[in-house]
């Protein structure tokens, strides 16, 4: 089935949900890399995914409710989200299709305020999972 093709300075939008990690999401790019464009933007290919980095989120879960920060991050693509067919320098364009696989990267950690007096005590989970989705300014070409 034909999707649009996903091109260079599309959007990459996460869901807040990352488990029980609940993430201030902030929305990233993705850069292209493919050697052909559209609309004189290349066009975005399999590995392109890992272009997308969304530093300084905020985040917290129910038992770590002191925010911590940390790095939203494609994980990988969906199956719908790879071309079958369509390729560019061999390599297969990204389509918009359903959800990515995304990750968290936890860089300074969320803390839970302490039973009593002393130090909050700091999550010990680096990285949550979640999904997310491409927003493409794409309207016309479709791939498959």
């Amino acid at each position: 089935m034909s999707d649009y093709v996903i091109i260079d300075g599309d959007t990459a939008m996460f869901i807040p949900s990352f488990g029980a990690a609940i993430v201030v999401v902030q929305l990233g790019q993705i850069s292209g890399s493919g050697p052909a464009g559209f609309t004189g933007s290349p066009l975005c290919i399999e590995g392109d995914e890992s272009s997308v980095e969304v530093p300084g989120c905020v985040y917290m879960t129910p038992q770590y409710s002191i925010p911590g920060s940390g790095t939203l991050k494609i994980d990988s693509l969906a199956s719908d989200q790879v071309a079958q067919k369509s390729t560019t320098g061999e390599t297969a364009l990204i389509l918009k299709g359903g959800d990515f696989n995304a990750k968290f990267e936890v860089q300074s950690p969320a803390q839970q305020p302490p039973p009593g007096l002393g130090s909050p005590i700091p999550d010990s989970t680096p990285s949550y999972s979640g999904n997310g989705s491409f927003i493409t300014s794409n309207a016309k070409y479709k791939a498959t």
